[in-house]
């Protein structure tokens, strides 16, 4: 969601999430609202309203007459979109993208494995739109618009496994994807077999064999860390 969609409280949010995230305010940090409302020239309220999402992200706590105290990254909700989009945007970028696409490499082969057995005529047929626009995309620089087709793809795949736990990692991996894309963690143009490996896995979704659609997910998974031995080490 954009800063002005969010109003004045995304303003803040868009300086504070960052920083606090960044290690700017480190763990024990105690924040005042009045001295933040004079800083970002907000109304308490305003502030107030900015606090408690950071705070539904559990990146601060906020008690009575002490205020408005910075949680260590611990107890952090790392599974947030917002909170993926402000770390991977600092320093620590190349740490959270390695993280990430661990926790995709443990997660995203199981789910197509499912997929195989619990996709929909409909789910079959989007993934393989989605492969197709991968391919139609991965060449002449066309990052952006691959990355569309790509987010799709993914998300159909953790959406088709049946699990419910598994299909709320979409936002995760979307978060992922575009990180890639948008700090230029990424080949000039997607490695050739890693795209056609998207369009096999979508084969291999459609005609329900399980054990080919989890090795050639797997095949994906570990490419993408590859990549990031080269590109963000």
């Amino acid at each position: 969601m954009s800063t002005t969609g969010r109003g004045l409280h995304g303003r803040v949010l868009d300086t504070l999430g960052p920083e606090i995230t960044a290690g700017e305010y480190p763990p024990g940090s105690v924040l005042r609202t009045d001295e933040l409302a004079q800083r970002f020239d907000v109304s308490r309220s305003v502030m107030r309203e900015a606090v408690r999402v950071l705070e539904s992200m559990h990146l601060v706590a906020s008690r009575r007459r002490v205020g408005v105290t910075v949680l260590a990254p611990s107890q952090w909700n790392v599974y947030d979109p917002q909170v993926i989009r402000w770390r991977l945007a600092g320093a620590d970028r190349a740490r959270q993208l390695r993280s990430l696409t661990v926790l995709r490499s443990a997660v995203e082969p199981v789910a197509a494995g499912l997929a195989a057995k619990n996709a929909t005529s409909e789910q079959c047929a989007e993934l393989t739109e989605c492969a197709l626009g991968m391919v139609a995309n991965s060449r002449g620089h066309r990052l952006q618009q691959y990355l569309v087709h790509d987010v799709a793809f993914h998300r159909v795949i953790l959406n088709a496994s049946g699990n419910e736990m598994f299909a709320r990692l979409g936002d995760v991996v979307a978060e992922v994807l575009t990180g890639r894309t948008h700090h230029e963690v990424m080949f000039e143009d997607p490695d050739p077999p890693a795209v056609t490996l998207h369009l096999q896995v979508a084969e291999a979704v459609r005609a329900r064999d399980a054990d080919r659609a989890e090795r050639l997910t797997r095949e994906i998974t570990v490419g993408a860390l590859q990549e990031l031995d080269v590109l963000a080490p």
